[in-house]
């Protein structure tokens, strides 16, 4: 995966820099259209503006909110693969270093700084609330219980390799709409003490599929995670 700095503008952020491919699930975002908006440079510097507002904040939360031992030097970077389309998302780099990450049409689609620091606060959030190591020990804990099944009943080799990775796979969806509602959540105490408005960042959400609440599906419905952020954001 190549990573690189927008336009050079890394010596302005201080974070938007060039890293190794990231290790770990991503955490994506569903994208708004098929065909992929180009960011002006209008929309590079309202980029630059938010990290620089958002990054320190989700450092200090992250800090106070976690343990010693959790890393809390977000970087904030630009995913520019080819053909990629409107999406954000939280990984790791090979050093456990936490990585927001953004691709150029994601820059180009949000409308305003709220979401913009609204995407990057939830981002964030999946880091401060571990979502990776938990998605990964429920997949192993699926891959476990259900390879054991099969060995159990008998089942040859390929069968058993098969049933580890369908419960590898159910095992880590088992939780990702609670992940997203959590991440939804400490988002929004993100955005708001970054001095951006969590619900007028929320409204990203009215623009994007809605994926209605289907069994194991990835993401909660849209109208509950609006709710969510109005919840939150009204309790500050």
């Amino acid at each position: 995966m190549r990573w690189i700095t927008l336009l050079c503008l890394c010596v302005l952020t201080g974070c938007v820099t060039t890293t190794p491919a990231p290790q770990g699930p991503a955490q994506p975002q569903q994208s708004v259209r098929e065909k992929a908006p180009t960011p002006t440079r209008a929309d590079v510097d309202r980029f630059v503006s938010v990290v620089k507002a958002v990054e320190p904040v989700s450092e200090r939360f992250c800090r106070q909110q976690t343990a010693g031992g959790t890393n809390c030097d977000f970087r904030i970077v630009v995913d520019d693969r080819p053909g990629q389309g409107v999406n954000a998302y939280q990984t790791l780099d090979r050093t456990g270093r936490p990585i927001i990450a953004f691709t150029l049409p994601m820059l180009a689609e949000v409308r305003n700084r709220d979401e913009l620091a609204f995407v990057m606060g939830h981002e964030a959030a999946h880091h401060i609330a571990g979502h990776i190591p938990r998605q990964q020990q429920n997949a192993m804990a699926g891959a476990i219980l259900l390879g054991g099944l099969a060995t159990l009943g008998g089942a040859g080799a390929d069968a058993v390799r098969t049933a580890s990775d369908l419960g590898a796979s159910v095992g880590a969806r088992s939780y990702s709409k609670e992940y997203e509602l959590e991440a939804d959540a400490i988002g929004t105490v993100i955005t708001k003490r970054a001095g951006f408005d969590p619900v007028r960042g929320a409204a990203f959400f009215t623009r994007i599929p809605d994926p209605g609440d289907r069994f194991l599906g990835t993401h909660p419905p849209n109208a509950q995670r609006i709710e969510t952020v109005r919840r939150v954001n009204s309790q500050l």
